[in-house]
């Protein structure tokens, strides 16, 4: 906790030095502050400053930390910085960048920008650019490097030591050296510390580790993140359908994809995209925001609709009207914890169809003992307010039936959304929100209806 607080109090600190510079006009003081930090750390200053004052930040920013400072940045950042840079510093921000980091920058830049890089790079290096771009970014083939070092298992440590040796370098976040076939099929993995520790005179075949599955090329980057930590991986080769080598994934990588796909579900569930930028345009901002505010009213006038049923019992008992939230609120809050428990188990892949059932009658438990309990509560502070023991009785009830159906909402919409293809993140809470509404109200006022109004 107070290593998060002290990041939290160093990022508010730049903050503060970085807007003071700004408002003075004394940009000269920040160029050694930018100096000292990583390009993910120079990323997160960008978003964190007004669109008219980026520019002046990113010339002070070190021309090798370009390339991986646009990386950093969220797409709307990254479109705007690469719309007011020259060609050629964006040229040059591509200079040495790893095969797999240049993969999700290119596709970004200009096309004149691309053909120069391209046409500058080796018929090597472009064809290893050109075989990562020909996968989904988000799949495994899109997120790996091919960059990687191979040995065969019938020769001896000593020869793969003198090997690399000869070699002079290893590529970034090398841990392990893979071992194929003759043919390029993945057998299994070299760490470099049986390399260097053990008997140089066994064979590679004996000491390899062939614990470890290779990746499918079209497994789905969520999917590798999941891999990575259940097995604790630092990196894991790749393969396509041949089970031929075609490159690895490191840590660094499957990071990324956790931070993205916590950021997607937090934004999601607001109806944003996680790619937003903070201080984008008013306008923009507003039209993206008015499309969900839309969707949200269009549902709150079905659940107008179903209280305008009831008119009548509502003109004659007032009380009703007083006590119909938190009839709804009970049971949107009930739903809400079944939908997040959920989406989060979906995303993790613990939960399915095989195992929703299950789920279902656990959740229907927990909903009629919350509903009861909370349903005692309400009922006996509504008799004394009101002094009417029926009422009291009647939102119980009411309460109890919507946390019934708040939990059998919650398993269901997302189930029903992941089948038809939809992001229960982004759609869930609206449908949610609903039906808890129309329910709660429903079963709140029909019951006044039939016991009050007699």
């Amino acid at each position: 906790m107070s290593d998060a607080k002290t990041t939290e109090d160093q990022m508010e600190s730049r903050l503060a030095h970085l807007n003071e510079a700004l408002e003075s006009g004394r940009m000269r003081r920040l160029k050694p502050m930018l100096h000292s930090l990583s390009p993910a750390e120079i990323g997160l200053l960008l978003e964190s400053i007004p669109r008219t004052k980026r520019e002046l930040v990113w010339r002070l920013v070190p021309e090798d930390d370009h390339g991986e400072t646009l990386l950093h940045v969220n797409d709307e950042v990254r479109a705007e910085l690469i719309d007011a840079l020259d060609d050629d510093v964006l040229l040059a921000a591509t200079e040495g960048m790893p095969i797999d980091d240049l993969a999700d920058l290119i596709e970004d830049l200009p096309e004149q920008v691309t053909r120069e890089v391209l046409h500058t790079m080796d018929l090597d290096n472009r064809e290893r650019l050109e075989a990562v771009l020909s996968y989904p970014p988000d799949s495994a083939g899109g997120l790996m490097n091919n960059d990687t070092i191979t040995v065969r298992p019938d020769v001896s440590l000593d020869v793969v030591r003198r090997y690399l040796q000869q070699r002079g370098t290893l590529p970034d976040d090398t841990e392990s050296l893979f071992v194929i076939s003759r043919y390029g099929r993945y057998l299994g993995m070299l760490t470099l510390a049986k390399l260097l520790t053990l008997d140089p005179e066994r064979d590679v075949s004996e000491v390899m580790n062939t614990d470890i599955e290779a990746l499918p090329v079209d497994m789905s980057a969520a999917q590798v993140a999941k891999r990575f930590q259940d097995l604790d991986l630092i990196s894991a080769p790749v393969v396509d359908e041949n089970e031929k080598l075609v490159g690895r994934i490191t840590i660094d990588d499957v990071v990324d994809v956790i931070r993205d796909e916590a950021e997607h579900s937090i934004m999601s569930m607001a109806g944003l995209d996680e790619e937003e930028d903070v201080f984008a345009p008013i306008a923009r901002s507003a039209r993206r925001r008015a499309t969900w505010l839309g969707a949200n009213l269009l549902t709150a006038f079905l659940a107008a609709q179903v209280v305008g049923l009831f008119e009548a019992t509502l003109s004659q008992v007032v009380a009703l009207a007083v006590l119909m939230p938190i009839v709804a609120s009970m049971g949107g809050i009930g739903g809400s914890q079944t939908l997040t428990l959920m989406i989060r188990g979906l995303s993790l892949g613990q939960i399915g169809f095989g195992n929703a059932k299950t789920l279902l009658i656990k959740e229907l438990a927990v909903a009629i003992i919350n509903g009861i309990l909370w349903g005692a509560v309400v009922g006996v502070i509504a008799q004394v307010w009101f002094g009417n023991p029926t009422l009291g009785v009647i939102i119980a009830v009411a309460l109890v039936i919507n946390q019934i159906g708040a939990a059998i909402a919650g398993v269901a919409i997302p189930l029903a959304m992941k089948k038809m293809g939809i992001d229960p993140a982004l759609a869930g809470s609206v449908v949610l929100t609903t039906i808890t509404d129309v329910i709660g109200f429903g079963a709140f006022l029909g019951l006044g209806t039939l016991f009050l109004l007699r």
